[in-house]
């Protein structure tokens, strides 16, 4: 089929030249797409062509395209600029990102200096990491988004893991009610998932740990089972058992939490609810999936959770941490250039920057985040709605709906790869409630591909930066979470990215799906706190 097209490529554009009848073109042109559509096809078309006196075009059945006939030239060329200016705002040179990665690892050195720097460099007070010997059952409790996790981990002392979870949703009501409501939730979660495990007689309880003992007082922790408490925030730690939420993210607003002990909150609903579970250590989501796959893989420096927020961890020496006397381990956070001088944005990025949570806050992660993508290209399709170059300037109800077009709308999107966009044109019918051109789809997916790319190569910039502050040029594995790394071609183009910031050093940077790491790198960090 390949070589068909290939070899018949200069056919697809051509004029009717003086001489040449319509009704003759119209029959070579039907004999020419006879092996690629179905008879009745064929016959159709062969009769829409004789009865045409307008203009002819056909685009390339090779772009993702179809035949179409009559067409107006003028449309073609309008979506066209469209595409080109679409181009232009998204598009991220080699030369910007190498100014990002600068910049970042410069951020870095700051963050590391002193607090109150855009970027945090919180350190995570992880001080060990496993040896693949650690025993026993322990909890986990990761908080990420608007789902979570309750996890029992059972570790074997050979390096290998069991994981059985359950996952639980938070309502819109509980992410900005109260605090205290939403750790109740969190407590009433754990109590549940270990009755469930409890009932089917396959919950591992250690020895030492009666979970129908009564809770008092006087219970000692070592009597209790251990979890680890996966909290996916902005925080200022003070301990691997205690920090304070600086700032709630991912749309998050419950009060009486900001400024509080995260693990205080946790341990009080425990209390509240008499559930025989003690909060050994609280980690970062990335600082989790960091513990994690180095459990299986030593070379494990960086690891990084691509959802719906942006994050990374890493190893850091001790002598690079001016701010800090203690042991290695910290994160970076999405925050990075805030004061927008050096990201790429667009007016769409500032447009969401206004409409959301936190405005003038987590830049970086606006532009890179599952949780944005979607909002970023409702804020482009409208603004093309609104100038007629979408849907002929119709408007569609259901884009003025903030957060109504979600990320996995895109994904759906760019798997599709029929010749006339066909399962776009079923989405923007079941999601916009809205009757597409070919142009309107073409120009859709277009959008997706250059929000979705430019996630990607900021994403890549960012990995360059830390593994280069870290000097791993010569070896590093960087380890991966998050749904949104399972984006059409999101790893490759994060791979590109790398490449064409260190060319084939980018050879020695091993990009890993570390898969569940954030649960049970919390789990085995609650082993090591409590060993």
């Amino acid at each position: 089929m390949d070589k068909f097209l290939d070899d018949r490529s200069s056919l697809f554009y051509f004029g009717l030249a003086a001489g040449i009848s319509v009704a003759a073109t119209a029959q070579y042109t039907a004999s020419f797409f006879q092996p690629l559509l179905p008879p009745t096809q064929v016959t159709n078309l062969t009769e829409q062509l004789k009865r045409s006196e307008s203009t002819l075009s056909l685009r390339s059945i090779a772009n993702g395209s179809l035949l179409t006939v009559g067409q107006d030239l003028e449309s073609s060329t309008g979506t066209s600029k469209t595409i080109a200016k679409l181009e232009k705002s998204f598009t991220v040179t080699s030369q910007k990102l190498n100014e990002i990665v600068k910049h970042f690892a410069s951020e870095m050195k700051r963050g590391l200096a002193q607090d109150g720097q855009t970027l945090k460099m919180i350190p995570s007070f992880v001080d060990k990491r496993p040896t693949g010997l650690e025993i026993g059952t322990y909890l986990a409790l990761d908080l990420g988004g608007t789902n979570f996790r309750v996890c029992e981990i059972s570790l074997d002392g050979k390096g290998t893991i069991r994981n059985r979870s359950k996952k639980y949703t938070l309502t819109e009501d509980l992410k900005s009610g109260t605090a205290v409501k939403m750790f109740d939730f969190f407590a009433d979660c754990v109590e549940s998932f270990l009755d469930e495990r409890r009932n089917g007689g396959d919950l591992n309880i250690p020895n030492n740990v009666d979970l129908n003992k009564p809770l008092t007082n006087g219970h000692m922790e070592e009597e209790m089972l251990q979890l680890g408490f996966t909290f996916s925030f902005p925080t200022d730690q003070t301990a691997i058992d205690s920090g304070s939420l600086i700032v709630w993210t991912k749309g998050f607003t419950a009060t009486g939490a900001e400024g509080h002990d995260v693990v205080v909150l946790l341990q009080e609903a425990f209390k509240r609810k008499k559930v025989n579970v003690h909060v050994a250590a609280m980690v970062n989501d990335t600082v989790g999936t960091l513990i994690s796959h180095a459990y299986s893989n030593p070379q494990t420096y960086v690891s990084v959770i691509l959802g719906t927020g942006f994050n990374a961890a890493y190893v850091e020496k001790v002598d690079q941490i001016p701010k800090w006397k203690g042991e290695p381990g910290g994160d970076c956070r999405g925050a990075f250039d805030d004061e927008h001088s050096v990201l790429p944005l667009t007016s769409f990025d500032r447009q969401l920057d206004r409409g959301s949570t936190n405005p003038h806050r987590q830049t970086y992660e606006k532009m890179v985040a599952g949780m944005y993508l979607g909002e970023l290209v409702r804020y482009v399709l409208l603004d093309l709605i609104s100038t007629g170059e979408l849907f002929g300037g119709k408007q569609c109800a259901a884009l003025l709906i903030p957060y109504g077009f979600e990320t996995a709308n895109m994904s759906r999107i760019e798997r599709d790869h029929t010749f006339d966009l066909a399962d776009t044109k079923i989405l923007c019918e079941e999601v916009l409630n809205t009757e597409t051109s070919y142009d309107d789809r073409r120009i859709i997916r277009r959008v997706c591909e250059l929000v979705g790319t430019r996630s990607s190569r900021l994403a890549g910039a960012g990995i360059t930066a830390v593994v280069t502050k870290i000097n791993r040029l010569d070896g590093c594995t960087v380890g991966i979470d998050g749904s949104l790394y399972e984006y059409p071609h999101f790893a490759n183009r994060v791979r590109d990215a790398i490449r064409e910031l260190l060319g084939i050093t980018a050879d020695h940077i091993y990009l890993e799906q570390a898969r569940d790491g954030s649960g049970q790198g919390s789990a085995l960090i609650a082993a090591l706190a409590s060993s």
